[in-house]
């Protein structure tokens, strides 16, 4: 059997075979079985575990395929069969089937329920934004954020959008802003491109954490015309991530709008009142409008004595309230010993004398230090303390103060002011235009 086997190894060592699936059986240990067929034959085939995890889609009965593999002998059975090494369906790609059958699964499992979709928040403080960093895509979003809503603020987790680890990080980012509390709604955004490009967001593992989120998710992947499985689980699908920083600022945005139209309305009807007032008031006569003032003073006069009349007799009923409380009171204290009473009340008169003078006493003695220190400070700011540690002012004739010798000619009268006293003197010559004076050193 060993001979035979390599024989037909030797002989069949790289071989094509189309046919379809059945009998499909994945086992525990990850290798798969199955049997190609058509109209006249069948052939075993067995896919191990290091070829199956390559596979981007899932076989399944029925499917058309084309293998390429060896032919073998399996010596425990005595049976032919065709060992694996790659699998692809005919007609679509591999990815686009795996596509359809991840968004089926998903579908029947409800990820895609319109009933479990949340809706956006209509004015949201903070959006958080997962995409690369480095592309157009963040620009484009914060240009129309900042055109739209510049109040918005805009929270960036950088991922990679594309490659082995972009799943991985956009799932993990997709956590870490939940966890957060910072962010009121997710945008997963990314430019478009091929379908491999996009395969990140075609991965089981970023749908599922979309449906996780307890936060709206808005997914802007490609263009348009792209659609992707994280699309079809997210709470709402963005043509384009210019679109999503729309999508997200639309209520904020109509409101903005909304204002500007009720600025605009407002100011014309304060200009038509206005100009309507003026063509009222200019059609009125002077003796009219005389009239209309003399009767509105009237009126204004008659209502004053009315309140004049209301206060009276408010003032007269209240009198006679307190009259009569006071003639009750009075029957009271008759009725009861007021020794008591008037001990109580002079003790607390005495307590409140007592607390009082202390009161004032404190009062009077932080006034006396706050106007002693107020009265050191002005002492100390005061200009004839200058003048005290042996400084003068000096003014000109006009009285205007010299700050310069260039203010000065030769002749000038000018007053020295001292801290006791002042003296008038005349200027003999400029030491600003006096030509120096040359001086021998003694040796």
């Amino acid at each position: 059997m060993e001979e035979v086997r390599g024989t037909i190894e030797k002989k069949f060592f790289d071989v094509w075979v189309e046919g379809e699936i059945s009998n499909f059986r994945p086992a525990p240990s990850g290798h798969i079985y199955f049997s190609l067929k058509d109209a006249e034959a069948q052939l075993p085939v067995v896919l191990f575990r290091r070829q199956a995890v390559l596979l981007r889609f899932r076989p399944e009965d029925g499917l058309h395929v084309l293998v390429r593999g060896r032919v073998s002998v399996y010596e425990q059975r005595g049976q032919l069969q065709l060992v694996a090494e790659t699998l692809e369906p005919v007609g679509a790609g591999s990815m686009q089937l795996a596509f359809e059958q991840l968004k089926e699964r998903l579908k029947a499992e409800g990820l895609f329920d319109a009933e479990r979709k949340r809706p956006l928040p209509a004015f949201p403080r903070t959006v958080g934004i997962v995409s690369s960093p480095t592309g157009a895509v963040i620009r484009d979003f914060l240009n129309i954020v900042g055109r739209r809503h510049s109040g918005l603020n805009v929270l960036l987790y950088p991922v990679s959008v594309q490659g082995e680890s972009a799943p991985d990080e956009i799932e993990t980012a997709l956590a870490q802003l939940n966890a957060s509390g910072l962010v009121d709604v997710i945008v997963v955004a990314r430019g478009g491109g091929s379908l491999e490009d996009l395969a990140a967001f075609n991965s089981e593992r970023v749908a599922r954490a979309i449906a996780a989120s307890q936060l709206p998710v808005v997914c802007a992947v490609g263009h348009e015309t792209d659609f992707t499985i994280a699309d079809f689980s997210a709470d709402l699908r963005a043509p384009t991530p210019s679109a999503a920083a729309e999508l997200i600022t639309e209520a904020q945005h109509k409101v903005a709008e909304r204002v500007t139209s009720l600025e605009v309305r407002i100011e014309r009807a304060v200009r038509f009142q206005l100009l309507h007032a003026r063509q009222k008031i200019d059609s009125l006569h002077v003796e009219r409008a005389e009239w209309r003032m003399s009767s509105l003073l009237n009126r204004l006069d008659q209502r004053l004595d009315d309140c004049v009349l209301f206060l009276e007799r408010a003032r007269r009923d209240r009198l006679h309230g307190l009259q009569r409380r006071i003639a009750e009171l009075a029957g009271m204290v008759l009725r009861h010993d007021p020794r008591r009473l008037l001990g109580e009340i002079r003790e607390r008169i005495a307590t409140s004398s007592t607390r009082l003078d202390r009161t004032w006493e404190r009062f009077v003695r932080d006034l006396a230090m706050h106007l002693r220190a107020t009265e050191a400070r002005l002492h100390a700011l005061s200009p004839l303390e200058v003048l005290h540690r042996g400084y003068a002012l000096v003014q000109n004739a006009d009285g205007v103060l010299v700050r310069s010798a260039a203010q000065l000619a030769p002749g000038d009268l000018v007053r020295t002011r001292l801290s006791d006293g002042s003296f008038s003197s005349r200027v003999e010559e400029n030491a600003a235009d006096a030509p120096p004076k040359n001086r021998s050193r003694k040796k």
